[in-house]
């Protein structure tokens, strides 16, 4: 069997150490705040980028480019290793198209050479949890070409559960719509949203204070994870630590899954959902 490398982005939000300790490629996207720009994962730690947010600064970001994601398979195919790329969704930005293109052009100049290039439909560590059952298959002696159809097969089946302090955020990027921003303005409503089958970010319903919020978000797991085997449970949050952590409390004492990874949400996905952000991923029914 040919070797191959696992590739992603900046935006499954997994723990760094993990990359490294699964020989995971990791391509950054970047962003830029109050006149710099940073990539992604490298710049500044979360408690700083978001601490700028609440200070007033408007962080923006930037896709992958081809000419980058070129750059970063290039050095992979030559070795004579093909690529498991796995992809934020195009729901949400054109990084996934600029790697197609990029992977187009190196099989014309390196055909025996072989890319699949997915399109995740997922965010944040939704991609991450694709990404995480990926690094598993291929451990467990799996091709490339069987793990590509097992992601094609089951990504629309990671939920991603969502609750910020507003939209405001999403609205400003363009992630949702004016009318549905209105929601985040309430006081006290906190509004809760998932990625569709399309991988955009929709929003299903709000709640009254966060605890409630929260809550709503394992009521929905309970309801969407049954019949599913969860052996693993991700959540990342911004700048919100302590609700992490309750929410990876709450699903222990109610599903007993203790393989709960909780990280800080990226920079890049940060821009648009603003502190305070938390959310659950997992396998269940599809939107």
């Amino acid at each position: 069997m040919k070797e191959f490398v696992i590739v992603t982005d900046s935006t499954t939000d997994l723990p760094k150490t993990y990359y490294e300790e699964k020989g995971v490629v990791v391509v950054s996207l970047s962003y830029i705040m109050d006149g710099v720009t940073y990539e992604d994962m490298n710049g500044l730690s979360g408690r700083e980028f978001f601490d700028k947010i609440r200070e007033g600064s408007m962080p923006t970001t930037s896709q992958i480019n081809p000419e980058q994601a070129k750059e970063a398979l290039e050095p992979i195919v030559k070795e004579g290793k093909d690529i498991l790329y796995i992809g934020f969704t195009s729901g949400l930005s054109g990084s996934y198209n600029s790697v197609r293109i990029a992977a187009e052009e190196l099989i014309e100049e390196y055909p025996d050479g072989k890319i699949i290039v997915i399109d995740s439909l997922c965010a944040s560590m939704g991609e991450g949890l694709l990404l995480y059952k990926a690094v598993e298959l291929k451990e467990q002696g799996k091709t490339m070409e069987e793990i590509a159809q097992w992601i094609e097969d089951n990504k629309l089946h990671v939920c991603h559960d969502v609750t910020i302090d507003d939209l405001y955020h999403l609205h400003r990027g363009g992630r949702v719509s004016k009318a549905s921003a209105v929601v985040g303005t309430i006081i006290k409503i906190k509004p809760i949203i998932h990625v569709n089958d399309e991988g955009k970010l929709i929003v299903i319903g709000k709640e009254r204070g966060r605890k409630r919020a929260m809550l709503s978000l394992i009521d929905r797991m309970e309801k969407k994870s049954e019949g599913f085997e969860n052996n693993v449970v991700m959540i990342v949050h911004g700048d919100a630590e302590e609700d992490a952590e309750f929410l990876a409390k709450e699903i222990r004492e109610r599903f007993g899954i203790e393989n709960i990874i909780i990280n800080g949400i990226g920079a890049v996905i940060g821009s648009h959902t603003g502190p305070g952000v938390v959310s659950i991923f997992y396998m269940g029914e599809r939107n």
